[in-house]
């Protein structure tokens, strides 16, 4: 008798063990049990921890409440103004509710990933090229509210959605860099531009200091020259002012031109005057003495001394009839190259 309660006891003893691994569980503390007993869910979620099903009967499905972090694969559009891109994405959403996350959908991670594919196509083609590419976090709220409202339906919770990379063309990645280009430089000549205004007005206001105070230009000059000195060159660039040079030269313009008078007989000696040829007289007639011209000196010795030629002398031809005057040509533009000669002071040649 007590051998067959003791067998018994051991048969009980394994059915119990035996009952309780087929039934036992162990859910995580990031997940949530949901019981199916015989096809139908039962009430409650079972919390982290050690729990208890019916073996046979029972079916537990368990859900996972981390945060999902889902790559949204890289979708082409048109935006509105045109522009073919590829942009992809990347979902961040949790589960909150695990009997909708298991009853109302499938697969609710599909779903959230076919949800967000067709937001992202959507937003791609109501929006600009400018604000996919500068004004992002205004697209990616929208994109959260356009996943987000059937989501919640299904017991999934969409906590960021952020736009990940904005492919372009290389056309149009040339055109957005020569426009850059072009709009630096537009900057930089205006910033040139008012750097040279302002510094128009300084140097402005430096000339009127300058001007009221001519000390300060002769400062300024021995600053240039230090500054030029201080590089150790073998030629010393010296500023010369272009005042200075008009003081000389209207100086030199207001310097008085010496007179005859004073310049003197001795130049008139040194160099004397050449004096016109008189014009022949026409033939027929004789020279009137009263308008012969004075002789240069050189002719005049010609006349008083005779020529040779081809070693014979030569006797000027003197007129055979005596002019009424009563005297000859030469004689009296001599007497008259000698008074005037006389009354400047000269000896007599």
């Amino acid at each position: 008798m007590v051998e067959e309660l003791l067998a018994a006891g051991v048969a009980a003893a394994v059915g119990v063990t035996v009952y309780v691994a087929t039934a036992a569980r162990i859910v995580k503390q990031y997940e949530r049990g949901l019981v199916f007993r015989l096809g139908r869910l039962r009430p409650g979620v079972r919390p982290p921890g050690f729990t208890m099903i019916v073996p046979l009967v029972d079916r537990l499905r368990k859900v996972n409440m981390q945060i999902v972090t889902l790559p949204v694969p890289a979708q082409e559009g048109i935006t509105r103004d045109n522009v073919t891109v590829r942009v992809d994405a990347v979902v961040y959403f949790r589960v909150i509710d695990p009997a909708n996350a298991i009853v109302e959908v499938e697969d609710y991670r599909f779903a959230v990933s076919q949800m967000a594919q067709t937001s992202l196509r959507s937003i791609i083609g109501k929006s600009d090229l400018d604000d996919l590419l500068s004004n992002r976090e205004k697209l990616n709220q929208g994109l959260e509210l356009m996943i987000d409202s059937p989501a919640v339906g299904w017991g999934v919770q969409i906590d960021r959605v952020e736009i990940k990379d904005v492919s372009l063309p290389e056309t149009m990645k040339r055109s957005m860099a020569r426009q850059a280009e072009a709009d630096r430089e537009r900057r930089a000549r205006v910033i040139n531009a008012d750097a040279e205004l302002q510094a128009s007005r300084k140097l402005a206001e430096a000339a009127g200091v300058m001007a009221d105070q001519p000390a300060a230009l002769q400062l300024r000059l021995l600053q240039t020259v230090v500054a030029v000195a201080a590089e150790k060159n073998s030629t010393l660039v010296l500023p010369f002012p272009v005042e200075l040079l008009r003081f000389l030269e209207r100086a030199a313009e207001a310097q008085p031109v010496p007179s005859e008078r004073q310049g003197g007989g001795r130049a008139a000696e040194r160099t004397p005057a050449a004096a016109p040829r008189p014009e022949p007289a026409p033939s027929g007639t004789e020279p009137d003495a009263r308008e012969a011209a004075p002789l240069p000196d050189a002719e005049r010795t010609a006349v008083e001394a005779p020529d040779t030629v081809a070693g014979a002398s030569a006797v000027p031809e003197l007129p055979d009839v005596v002019p009424e005057s009563g005297t000859w040509p030469g004689a009296a533009a001599r007497t008259r190259g000698r008074s005037e000669a006389g009354e400047a002071g000269d000896p007599l040649p």
